[in-house]
């Protein structure tokens, strides 16, 4: 009997022995098996990115975009920035300039003249100027306070200077308005064309605005950007076909929307203020000094 029992013993120890073996080795092959299923599922991810990234660098744009998407839209572009130059131009009313206006003007640039040519004259004549221009009482800068002009009360008391804000407003927005709505409805989601040269992750935005896919390589633009680039960026090619003055510039006229005119009375106070604490150096007595240092350079 007591054989018997020990015999009993061995083989239970014998069995969790063999159980406990088992399910260690049920548990190495199932972490083998995730293993190898990762393996697989990153083998997969790596793969398709991959073919992703060879789609992005071998992307090869139709001839059809460039002749029907792209050269259309830049053509189109520049047509319509100089028919918006000569409609704003027939639309421009001749005004006769303010007798005023033009003298605080050339007040203004006389005292700029003066703070820059100051070391030029000597310094009872700069002293003699300064007061000219910013004596409290009579001087050509000095502007009392009451006498200080609103410019947005100017503007409505002119329905002209109001009509041709208008003017200019309209000629600028309406343009954009059908054009962007052109382009935004016949060439979205186009890539247009290739910038040869590469570009990081923050011009994305800006020049693929209307394609959703970020495997596109990045020196890539869309014909939603191409618009934008045009609308903006086509001063140089109107300066040469308008002249330089005639230029329509699109991002100053955007600058100059919420304007109200120009504040002489601001000007004048400025002027004066910076006149007022210019330090004058009279140049002439040590003029010879700094000619010697400057040819002994040249020398040397």
């Amino acid at each position: 009997m007591p054989r018997f029992t020990k015999f009993i013993t061995q083989m239970v120890t014998r069995t969790e022995y063999l159980l406990s073996s088992v399910r260690e080795k049920a548990k190495e092959s199932a972490i083998a098996l995730e293993l190898l299923l990762y393996q697989k599922e990153t083998s997969i991810i790596f793969n398709s990115l991959s073919g992703c990234i060879t789609m992005a660098e071998d992307l090869v744009l139709d001839t059809a975009i460039r002749d029907w998407v792209l050269i259309p839209l830049s053509v189109v572009m520049v047509l319509i920035g100089v028919l918006r130059y000569f409609v704003s131009k027939l639309m421009r009313s001749s005004q006769v300039p303010d007798a005023k206006i033009v003298k605080e003007g050339q007040v203004m640039l006389r005292a700029r003249n003066l703070r820059a040519a100051a070391n030029f004259i000597p310094p009872k004549a700069f002293r003699a100027r300064r007061i000219y221009f910013c004596n409290e009482e009579n001087g050509l800068l000095f502007v009392p306070k009451g006498q200080a002009q609103n410019p947005q009360a100017q503007m409505f008391s002119d329905p002209n200077m109001a009509m041709d804000m208008m003017k200019k407003n309209l000629s600028m927005i309406i343009p954009q308005t059908l054009t962007f709505a052109w382009v935004n409805f016949f060439f979205s989601g186009f890539v247009a064309a290739k910038i040869p040269f590469p570009l990081t992750q923050r011009f994305r935005s800006m020049l693929q605005n209307g394609i959703d896919l970020s495997t596109v390589d990045v020196s890539y633009v869309s014909s939603r950007s191409w618009y934008f680039l045009n609308l903006f960026g086509l001063r140089g090619l109107f300066s040469l076909i308008l002249g330089e003055e005639n230029a329509v510039d699109d991002t100053q006229r955007m600058m100059q929307m919420g304007g109200f005119g120009f504040d002489p009375s601001k000007g004048l106070s400025a002027e004066k203020d910076n006149l007022d604490i210019t330090q004058h150096d009279w140049a002439l007595p040590t003029f010879e000094q700094r000619a010697e240092v400057v040819l002994k350079k040249l020398v040397s």
